[in-house]
C-alpha cells in the first residue's frame, strides 16, 4: 500500500471523510494561477461555510507551484506535487490533531521518535505562547530539547489581516550523521515533513486579535518528500515516485543519471506537471498568458534539456514519458483517463511549434551578431524569452564567432523577469488564501446570472469554461463559436439587470450529486465534486452546483455592465464585466 492510501485509510479510521482532489486550476481565486496547497479549495469552509461532507475531512490534492521554477533541477524542488491533508472544521483541535499526526508517523510509517523534532509558536505581544501544543508534544515523548520555539515560522495568517493562528511543524532528521540532542531549525539536516495549522483567531488591519467563532485545523504533508524519507534516499528523484521516469529518460538519452542529474530532473518534473495541467478540466493550452504561459514554458524547458541530453527531439520521446506518468497516476485521478489524448496532443503540438521557434532563433542570432562583436544583456534575454535560447547556448554560439556576451546584463534582466513571475504565480497570501470580500461575493453571484442570461440570449448550450474574480471586475469564459453582436451583449446586460432589480432570493440546498444532476443543476466540472454537494438557486433563473460564497438576494448586486467581450481560445469567448 502506498503513502496516499495509508494516509487516507488512517484518517478515515479517525472519522474523516475523503473528499476528491480539486483541479489544479482554481475557480474564482485570482490570487494564484494554480492550487498551491491542499487547503486552497477549502477556503469557503475554513471561513465558516458548512461542508457537505461534514467537519472532518481528508484528501490528497494536486498542487502546482511556479514561484521557484528556476530551482527545479536540484534534489528537492518540484513544480507539481501531491499534498496530503486532513481538516477539522470547528470539530477537534490541537490535542487530537497532534496525537494523530504523531501516531501516523510513528505507528503507521514506523518513523523512529529519535529522528523527530518539532517547532511551536513562542508567543508575541498579542498572541500567547502555544503551551497546549508544547505540552502535548512532551506528553507524546518528544524531549524538551527537540521542541523549538519560534515566532514568524510558527504563526499563520491570511495576508495582513484575516483568520490566523499558531502552527506546529514536524521535522525529520534526514542525515546519516549522529542525531544532535538539541534541535536547531536552521540546521538543514532537519527536514520539515508535516505542518499543523490551528486557526483560532481573527486579526484586524489595526492589529486587534479576536477569537474566531469556530476553531479549525489545517494540515499538510508532501507525498514526494515523505516518500523519499521513508525510502532512505537523499535525492527525491531516486525515490519510487520518480525512479521509473528517470530510468526512461536515461534509456531515451542513452546516458546515465549520474552526471546528467539536472537535465533529467527538469525533464521528469516539467513533463509530469505539463501532463496534469493539460489534463485539467479547465482546458488550459499553451499560450503567452497566465496558466498557458506556464504550461508553454514548462514544455519548452523540457525540450531544451532533452536536446542537451542528445535525445532526438523529433521522435515521440515526450509521449513515451507522458504515457508512463499517466499510467502511474490514472488510478487516482479520473481526468487523466478522460483527457489522455489531449495530453499527447498538447505536448506534440508545442514541440512542433518550439522546434520551428528554435530555427527562427538561430536566424535571429545571426541577425543580431552580423555587425557586432558583443551581445548585450537585453538581447541575450530576448533570445531566451522569445526563442528559448538558454544563456549557455547563446554564449557557446558567440564564442565560436569570437563574440562576447554581457552575461551579467542577462542575469539582471532574468532576475527582473523572475520577480515578475513570482508575483504572478506565487499568490498573495501564505497558503494561497483568496479574498472573500463583499464585492467578490457579489461578482461570484453575478457569474451565475450572466451564465443564465447567455443561455437565453445566445444559445441554450452555452456552458461556463472558467472564471476569474477580483475586487475590480469579473471575468467569465463560456463556450461560444462566434463573437457576440452588439445586440447580444445589450440583451445579456438587460436580462442580468432585470433579474437584479427583481430581487431574487439566493437559496442553497445540500443533496447527493446524482440528485443534483437529476434536478437539472448545472456544474462546470462534475467529476471534481464530492458525492454530497451544495446547489445554489437564484429564483427560477439559475440552478448550479457551487461552493460559494453568494449574496442572499440579487438586489444587493447593483448595476451590471459588460466592459469587454473577446476570444479566449478556440470555441471559447470571454466577458469582462463590472458592478456599478
Amino acid at each position: 500500500m502506498n503513502l496516499k492510501d495509508l494516509y487516507i485509510n488512517f484518517f478515515v479510521s479517525k472519522g474523516h471523510k475523503q473528499i476528491p482532489s480539486s483541479p489544479v486550476v482554481p475557480e474564482n481565486d485570482p490570487s494564484v494561477l494554480f492550487n498551491t496547497a491542499g487547503m486552497q479549495p477549502l477556503i469557503p469552509y475554513l471561513l465558516g461555510q458548512p461542508h457537505p461532507y461534514g467537519t472532518r475531512l481528508c484528501d490528497y490534492q494536486k498542487c502546482v507551484r511556479t514561484n521557484d521554477l528556476e530551482e527545479v533541477g536540484d534534489t528537492t524542488h518540484h513544480t507539481f506535487f501531491e499534498m496530503l491533508g486532513n481538516w477539522s472544521l470547528g470539530d477537534y483541535f490541537k490535542d487530537e490533531s497532534i496525537s494523530w499526526s504523531f501516531e501516523f508517523l510513528t505507528k503507521v510509517l514506523n518513523i523512529p521518535i529519535e529522528r523527530l523534532a518539532v517547532t511551536v509558536f513562542a508567543g508575541d505581544d498579542t498572541i500567547p505562547f502555544d503551551e497546549v501544543s508544547h505540552d502535548k508534544w512532551l506528553s507524546l515523548g518528544i524531549k524538551e530539547e527537540r521542541i523549538a520555539r519560534t515566532v514568524s515560522d510558527n504563526f499563520w495568517i491570511a495576508g495582513e489581516s484575516g483568520p490566523c493562528g499558531s502552527d506546529t511543524e514536524i521535522f525529520y532528521f534526514r542525515s546519516n550523521d549522529e542525531i544532535p540532542d538539541v534541535f536547531d531549525p536552521e540546521d538543514d539536516r532537519w527536514v520539515e515533513i508535516w505542518n499543523n495549522v490551528f486557526m483560532q483567531y481573527f486579526k484586524s488591519k489595526d492589529g486587534i486579535v479576536t477569537d474566531l467563532p469556530h476553531k479549525n485545523v489545517d494540515t499538510g504533508m508532501g507525498v514526494e518528500r515523505t516518500t523519499a524519507i521513508l525510502e532512505g534516499v537523499n535525492d527525491n528523484y531516486l525515490s519510487s515516485v520518480w525512479k521509473d521516469i528517470i530510468d526512461l529518460i536515461s534509456e531515451l538519452s542513452n546516458l546515465p543519471y549520474e552526471g546528467n542529474e539536472k537535465s533529467m530532473r527538469i525533464i521528469a518534473d516539467h513533463i509530469r506537471t505539463a501532463v496534469f495541467i493539460s489534463a485539467d478540466p479547465s482546458g488550459i493550452k499553451p499560450s503567452n498568458t497566465d496558466q498557458g504561459y506556464i504550461l508553454r514554458r514548462l514544455i519548452r524547458r523540457a525540450i531544451r534539456h532533452a536536446k542537451q541530453l542528445g535525445i532526438d527531439i523529433n521522435s515521440n520521446w515526450e509521449e513515451k514519458i507522458a504515457q508512463l506518468i499517466l499510467e502511474k497516476y490514472k488510478p487516482y485521478y479520473k481526468e487523466l483517463v478522460d483527457n489522455e489524448n489531449v495530453v499527447y496532443e498538447v505536448l506534440k503540438n508545442e514541440k512542433i511549434k518550439f522546434n520551428r521557434t528554435l530555427e527562427k532563433g538561430l536566424k535571429e542570432f545571426e541577425k543580431v551578431t552580423k555587425d557586432s562583436k558583443t551581445i548585450d544583456g537585453i538581447t541575450a534575454f530576448h533570445l531566451f524569452d522569445t526563442y528559448g535560447f538558454p544563456i549557455e547556448l547563446t554564449i557557446e554560439l558567440a564564442q565560436e564567432q569570437g563574440i562576447t556576451v554581457d552575461k551579467q546584463g542577462y542575469l539582471d534582466k532574468f532576475k527582473e523577469h523572475q520577480e515578475l513571475s513570482r508575483t504572478a504565480s506565487a499568490g498573495k497570501f501564505k497558503g494561497g488564501l483568496a479574498g472573500n470580500s463583499e464585492i467578490e461575493t457579489k461578482y461570484h453571484t453575478a457569474t451565475h446570472l450572466l451564465n443564465a442570461a447567455l443561455k437565453e440570449v445566445v444559445n441554450k448550450d452555452v456552458h461556463q469554461k472558467g472564471s476569474n474574480i477580483t475586487p475590480e471586475r469579473m471575468r467569465f469564459d463560456f463556450s461560444c463559436d462566434h463573437k457576440l453582436t452588439d445586440e447580444e451583449k445589450s440583451k445579456t446586460e438587460e436580462l442580468v439587470n432585470k433579474w437584479i432589480k427583481e430581487g431574487l432570493d439566493v437559496t442553497v440546498r445540500e443533496m447527493t450529486k446524482e440528485e443534483a444532476i437529476n434536478s437539472g443543476a448545472e456544474c462546470m466540472f462534475i467529476e471534481k465534486y464530492p458525492d454530497i454537494v451544495t446547489v445554489y438557486s437564484i429564483g427560477d433563473v439559475s440552478h448550479e452546483l457551487c461552493g460559494g460564497p453568494h449574496v442572499k438576494n440579487t438586489s444587493e448586486l447593483g448595476h451590471f455592465k459588460i466592459i469587454k467581450e473577446e476570444a479566449s481560445s478556440a470555441g471559447v469567448r470571454r466577458i469582462k464585466a463590472i458592478l456599478e
